[in-house]
């Protein structure tokens, strides 16, 4: 399996993504920069978290307009994974990927903390290792995070079991129904605000974040009939 992790200016977590990909399932990995018009080669591609364009207008919307994304929407169309995390979640909202928006941290600050997360659907491509309703430690690093959207679309996400993972006892930002990842109608692609990659190993405090990958490598595995 061919990940793909994108790389914009001010990218920050890239290398976090690529190391949680080569230490977690051994799966060949590339990085893969903005300007990139060819997504072909890869099943899986990984929109890592940081500061694209400086957050310049608002964050993510610079860089959903890079020559990669057109790529990672025909991948998207054609049913390949997409995960994007933090600001590759805001990216993808801001490309019309996914519903909603993140706006800034209800009390305007940056949150850097290690939090809990209840699984909401363990039935996606990116949550088939996590049990039904599990609690999972996962580490958050954001000024942003503030997940938004109208009435009607929270209806519709509740209503689809869009909603894959929420915020549990503590809502760090304020997001709408303590919202803290969500996927598209397909269920090909995945974002959340919370970082799984840097939850791969118990001595970064916890290693919740490595089913998300394995989860990943085992939903394609049973698509493409290698096991």
């Amino acid at each position: 399996m061919n990940f793909a992790v994108l790389v914009f200016p001010g990218s920050n977590c890239d290398i976090d993504m690529y190391k949680a990909v080569s230490d977690t399932i051994e799966q060949p990995v590339e990085y893969v920069w903005h300007m990139e018009t060819d997504l072909a080669k890869y099943d899986a591609i990984l929109v890592p978290g940081g500061f694209s364009y400086g957050d310049y207008l608002r964050p993510g919307a610079v860089a959903s307009l890079s020559p990669v994304m057109d790529q990672v929407k025909i991948a998207a169309e054609k049913g390949k994974l997409v995960l994007g995390v933090c600001n590759g979640f805001q990216i993808l909202t801001e490309a019309g990927l996914l519903p909603g928006a993140l706006k800034r941290n209800q009390r305007l600050k940056f949150y850097c903390d290690t939090i809990d997360l209840h699984v909401e659907n363990n039935k996606t491509p990116f949550t088939l290792e996590y049990e039904e309703s599990e609690t999972i430690r996962i580490p958050i690093a954001h000024g942003d995070g503030n997940y938004y959207c109208d009435e009607e679309t929270l209806k519709a996400l509740e209503q689809n079991n869009q909603i894959v993972f929420r915020y549990k006892g503590n809502n760090p930002n304020g997001s709408i129904s303590e919202i803290a990842g969500v996927i598209n109608e397909r269920g090909n692609v995945l974002g959340l605000m919370p970082h799984p990659e840097r939850a791969v190993h118990k001595w970064l405090g916890s290693d919740d974040g490595r089913r998300m990958f394995s989860s990943i490598l085992s939903y394609w595995r049973q698509q493409n009939g290698t096991e």
